[in-house]
This record gives structure tokens, sequence and C-alpha cells, in this order.
């Protein structure tokens, strides 16, 4: 299947490991010019050269904190050419409202919600001018299904879910679609640590991290790659109906 990505350009913030770096990855397949953004630049350059040995065209990086309007400035010339912007920076540490004090809270706003909404900002008015464009936002299902243990992350993406779903249904009449995705838990980096020191509690092994991930619908979390795939089938030609949209990709855990 053509999926119409030939020859676009495609940014994608967090895009040095986990979700952002399988679309990147994936986009660079379907013959698109990459560029990937991460605030670790050694991170960022093993990112950059597991790409470059992948079938693509050659790949760009970024180092850049997009917390930052330092950072952000630094990206700012390269959205002028950019065909496919695709938010995925940020992590949001869990905890009530007893344990994310009131400067995480903000730091963390600053990169998930703020730095979505101010790339988004800077891309926007160059992508309607010419008519054409595409802006995915990677959320999270606890935007969806909102958990106490993980309040700022839910707070968090339920704000992004009402912002993409208001903003993309006006970029429509323009030309520029803006779609969400809403991953369930996912097998990163960041969980795979998160569950090898619960199963270092739970049964003094880290290594059976599996088995606390059985609750899960089809007893696992999904693979970087899944969300990854649905990430470029949105931003392909493919789904050049769909904008002002949020998919949940939990599997229906949430209805489980």
């Amino acid at each position: 299947m053509d999926l119409g990505l030939n020859g676009k350009s495609v940014l994608v913030t967090g895009g040095s490991r986990g979700i952002g770096l399988a679309a990147a990855r994936l986009f660079r397949t379907e013959g698109s010019a990459v560029t990937i953004v991460g605030r670790d630049p050694t991170s960022v350059d093993t990112a950059l050269n597991s790409l470059e040995a992948g079938e693509g065209l050659s790949a760009n990086a970024c180092v850049a904190d997009l917390a930052t309007a330092e950072g952000r400035s630094l990206i700012a010339g390269r959205l002028a050419t950019t065909d496919i912007l695709v938010n995925n920076a940020g992590a949001i540490p869990g905890g009530g409202l007893d344990r994310v004090t009131g400067d995480i809270w903000r730091q963390s706003w600053d990169l998930k919600v703020y730095g979505y909404i101010d790339l988004i900002r800077e891309v926007l008015p160059i992508m309607m001018a010419r008519g054409d464009g595409v802006i995915i936002n990677v959320i999270g299902i606890a935007g969806a299904d909102p958990r106490y243990d993980y309040l700022c992350g839910s707070v968090a993406n339920a704000a992004l879910i009402a912002f993409t779903k208001a903003t993309g249904a006006h970029t429509a009449r323009k030309g520029v679609r803006m779609i969400g995705i809403n991953p369930g838990p996912t097998q990163t980096d960041r969980l795979l640590e998160l569950y090898r020191a619960r199963a270092e509690e739970t049964f003094g092994d880290r290594e059976r991290w599996p088995e606390l991930l059985g609750h899960l619908p089809f007893g696992r979390a999904a693979l970087p790659e899944e969300i990854a795939d649905l990430v470029v089938y949105l931003a392909s030609t493919r789904a050049s109906y769909i904008s002002g949209t949020v998919i949940d990709a939990d599997g229906g855990a949430m209805y489980g």
C-alpha cells in the first residue's frame, strides 16, 4: 500500500527512543526525510546512528529541551519546511496531589502540554498558509481514563485531548489535519524500568517484570512499533479525511 509519504519532511519530538524512534524509522522506510528531536545528546546521537544504519533517506537530529523557549527556538527554522509534525516528547511522573509538587507539575506541563501547544502555534500558520500539513499528537490513555495515582499526567493528557479535537476541527477548513493518539502502557525504556523495579520489589527478580503485565489486553504492553504504525498511517494520505479526532490505542483496557 502506497501511503503517499515519499519525499515528505517529518519532524518527531521525543524521537530518540520508544514510540518516537519507532515512528521515525518507519517514516524513513516510507521515503520521508526525518528529523528527530531529543534533549539528551547521547541518546539522540545513538538514535541517529541507528536510523542511518537502516533503510531510507538520510536522517537529521537536533538536541533541544522543548520545555524551554530556547529549546523550541532551536527547531523553529526546521518547522518552516515540515510537512508532518509528530509531538511525542514528555514523560510525566506518577503520584497524587500529595506527591507531585507544584514545581514538578509545572515542569512536566512545560514539556508535555506547553511544548506541544507552542510548537503547533509555530508551525500551524505555515501549514495553513500553504493549505497542507499534518500534526500528530501522541498523548496518552490517562487523559481519557484518568487515575489519581497519575494525576498530573491525567490532567495534562485531558487538556491535550481537548486541544487536539477543537483545533483539529478548525484546521481542517484550511487543509491541515490534526489527530491525537492515546497509547496505553507501551513497552518503552521508561515502562520497562518501572516494571523491573516493581518486579524486584514483588518477586525479588527484576526479570520477572512480564508477569506484572498479565492483566493487560493480550497479556502484554503494546510495542512501540505498534503505536508507530498508527502514527504513520494517520499521517499518510490514506487517512486524508481524519482530523479533530483522538484514537484510543489501549487494546480496549479502558472498558475491560
